[in-house]
């Protein structure tokens, strides 16, 4: 009898358990996270991709009850970040601020690349877009796009464009620039938005085509002086500066957007619950008012959404890679 109950009591003590262990696994997941995340800002500090990190991850910690710690790991436009991104652990604390050009055109411009932007990654959302804005240093005798193409004609491979990097839209932007307008300037890669405004302002290149939350500062100073806006529309930010396309390079047309990401197999409730709390973070009021004052319009869309624009856009930037002949070795 005595062993009878024992044999009962193993049996239903391993049902119990059996039963309990989906109940125990449930109860972890929801609790996530149960330690800091880290939060790879795919560029250096100070430039627009780092400030966008800063502002989602100081609300997000509260949101998550736990800190999110940006790290930057800057390098090869967003390829350095992005591989170390893709190689983390899928556990839901690795998180990562990209853009288009780590996302949609390096996969294009690098012959080789240590990750693929859609296999190795699930898109959390996209922040918004970003306007680039044709800048040149105050010495440069120009004001117009015009004029801007008819020096650079009579200077053929004399002057320079200065980009946060190689396969950034700052660069590609000048890329189609050169086509479009049928000129020869040359591109100098930067490591970053801060370490381009400052060579573009201390004179040692003459223009960018830069990110406008990282130019916006120095063009109310006076320290650049703006000739025109890459997208097809004006900047709210910018209202009185023209679009390239309507000074004369007809169907020019070039905009940056930034998003978030996790490592490919990453649970789907963590994907969802990081979508819910950074899509409310950057439609409240206090994010949007930031992200506008820095010439960034929200969007704030589901996963599935934003991964059919950026499969959308790797087929676009491959075609005008191809047709610009830039490449990165």
């Amino acid at each position: 009898m005595l062993r009878t109950a024992a044999v009962t009591a193993t049996l239903v003590a391993g049902v119990v358990s059996a039963l309990a262990a989906p109940l125990v696994r449930a109860q972890g997941e929801t609790r996530w996270p149960i330690k800091p995340v880290r939060y790879l800002s795919v560029f250096p500090p100070g430039g627009t991709t780092d400030i966008i990190g800063r502002i989602v991850s100081e609300r997000l910690s509260q949101a998550l009850g736990q800190p999110v710690v940006v790290e930057n790991r800057a390098g090869a436009g967003g390829a350095v970040g992005s591989e170390v991104g893709a190689k983390a652990p899928p556990d839901g604390y690795t998180l990562i601020g990209g853009t288009i050009s780590s996302h949609a055109i390096n996969v294009s411009l690098y012959s080789k690349l240590a990750y693929d932007p859609q296999r190795d990654f699930i898109p959390i959302t996209m922040y918004g877009f970003v306007p680039n804005v044709l800048v040149v240093n105050p010495a440069i005798p120009v004001k117009t796009v015009a004029e801007l193409i008819a020096l650079a004609r009579k200077r053929p491979g004399e002057l320079t464009f200065a980009s946060t990097g190689n396969g950034t839209s700052q660069h590609l932007s000048g890329e189609s620039f050169n086509m479009m307008a049928g000129v020869k300037m040359v591109h100098v890669p930067y490591k970053g938005g801060p370490q381009a405004m400052t060579d573009l302002i201390g004179g040692n290149v003459a223009l960018s085509f830069e990110n406008l939350p990282n130019a916006i500062g120095f063009i109310r100073q006076g320290k650049l002086r703006p000739i025109a806006v890459t997208t097809a529309a004006r900047s709210s930010q910018l209202p009185d500066v023209p679009t390239i396309a309507e000074s004369g390079v007809s169907g020019f047309d070039v905009m940056s957007w930034q998003g978030l990401w996790v490592p490919a197999g990453t649970p789907a409730e963590v994907v969802r619950r990081l979508n819910t709390e950074v899509v409310r973070i950057i439609r409240s009021p206090e994010v949007r008012e930031k992200f506008t004052a820095l010439g960034i319009e929200v969007v704030g869309n589901s996963s599935e959404e934003f991964a059919a624009f950026i499969k959308a856009e790797i087929a676009k930037w491959a075609q005008v890679v191809k047709a610009s002949g830039a490449r990165v070795d």
